[in-house]
C-alpha cells in the first residue's frame, strides 16, 4: 500500500520531532527537540528553512490563521509567526519547567490544544538528560485559556489523535508500550472510556501518531525502525520499514494528503547510520486528514 521511503531532508536532527503539514504554505514543518530548532521543507523547490530558540522546540500546530503557529516548546505554548519570526508571550506556561517539559502537541477537531508532559530528558545546552519516572501529565487548553488535566503520572507522554468521525481519541505513553483509545464527546471536547488499543508492540515503543482517512493509525516505533498501521479495531494492517532506527513522528500532506512526512532521530541510533535524523516522505494509497487548528484568535491582542 506504500511506497519505499525516501530522504527528502538531510538535516541530521538528534531529535526531530512534532511534524505538521500546513496546506496554505505547501510546506511541513517539524522541530529537533535536542537543538531547538523548527525546520521547514517545501517541496516544490526541496528547500529546508531552519529557525533557532532558545530552549527545546517539541512540535508545531496550526491555528485559525495561516500566518500563526502554534509552537509548544519546553517550558509551555508560544504564537509564532515564521514570516517575520514575531513570537509572542506564552499562552501557557508549565507548572515545573524544568525539572518537567512539553512533549507532544496537536489541535483537536473543536480547536483546543493538547499537549502532554514528561520528565525533562534535554540538558540547557541540548545534550541528553535521563528520561523516566511518572511526571507527565495531559493537558488540554482550550482558546479561552482555560485549562484542563485529564491524565496523570505519565511516562512520556506521546500520540495525540482524533478519529475522522470525531469518536475517538488516542493518545500514548512510550514508556508504558501502550497506546489508549477513548471516546471523545465532540460537543464538549472530554474524553472518557479508557481502553488498550495497541500494547507491548514488540518493536521499539510507541511515538508519534497520525491517522488517515478511514481511521487507521499510522504509529512511529522508537528505536523500533518502522511504522505500524493499525485498524480502528486495534488489528496491525500493515508493518512499513524504514531505514533508520528511531522514527518519531509523522504527518500526512502534500496536495492530495497522500504523502507521509516521517521525522527521525539520530540520538542513541546504530552507528554508521548516516541518514538518521532525517525527514523522510512515503508515498501512500490511502490519504490522511486535513490537519485540526488551535483557534487561538482569542489569544492574539
Amino acid at each position: 500500500m506504500t511506497s519505499k521511503p525516501i530522504c527528502v531532508a538531510p538535516t541530521g536532527d538528534r531529535c526531530g520531532e512534532g511534524a505538521v503539514w500546513h496546506a496554505a504554505h505547501s510546506a511541513v514543518y517539524w522541530t529537533d527537540i535536542c537543538r531547538f530548532l523548527i525546520h521547514r521543507f517545501t517541496p516544490a523547490d526541496q528547500c529546508v528553512r531552519t529557525w533557532f530558540f532558545e530552549e527545546p522546540v517539541t512540535a508545531v500546530t496550526l491555528t485559525d490563521r495561516d500566518d500563526v503557529l502554534a509552537v509548544v516548546l519546553g517550558s509551555g505554548v508560544i504564537l509564532w509567526e515564521p514570516a517575520t519570526d514575531v513570537r509572542r508571550e506564552p499562552s501557557f506556561q508549565l507548572e515545573g519547567w524544568p525539572k518537567v517539559r512539553l512533549n507532544d502537541g496537536r489541535a483537536d477537531p473543536r480547536g483546543s490544544l493538547w499537549v502532554g508532559s514528561m520528565r525533562n530528558n534535554v540538558n540547557a545546552d541540548g545534550s541528553s538528560g535521563e528520561a523516566g519516572g511518572k511526571d507527565g501529565i495531559l493537558y488540554r487548553l482550550d482558546p479561552d485559556r482555560r485549562v484542563s488535566i485529564f491524565r496523570r503520572d505519565l511516562g512520556i507522554s506521546n500520540t495525540l489523535a482524533w478519529s475522522p468521525d470525531q469518536r475517538h481519541f488516542y493518545f500514548a505513553d512510550t514508556l508504558a508500550n501502550t497506546i489508549w483509545s477513548y471516546d471523545y464527546d465532540s460537543a464538549t471536547g472530554d474524553i472518557t472510556g479508557e481502553q488498550p488499543f495497541l500494547k507491548d508492540f514488540p518493536r521499539g515503543l510507541p511515538d508519534g501518531s497520525t491517522i488517515d482517512a478511514e481511521g487507521y493509525l499510522w504509529n512511529c516505533r522508537y528505536s523500533g525502525g518502522c511504522i505500524v498501521r493499525v485498524g480502528p479495531n486495534g488489528k496491525i494492517d500493515q508493518v512499513v520499514e524504514m531505514p533508520v532506527e528511531n522514527v518519531t513522528t509523522c504527518t500526512f500532506g502534500g496536495p492530495n494528503l497522500k504523502t507521509l512526512y516521517i521525522t527521525t532521530a539520530a540520538n542513541e541510533g546504530a552507528a554508521g547510520s548516516r541518514l538518521a535524523g532525517a525527514l523522510y516522505a512515503v508515498q501512500a494509497e490511502i490519504p490522511g486528514q486535513p490537519e485540526n487548528r488551535f483557534r487561538a484568535f482569542g489569544l492574539v491582542p
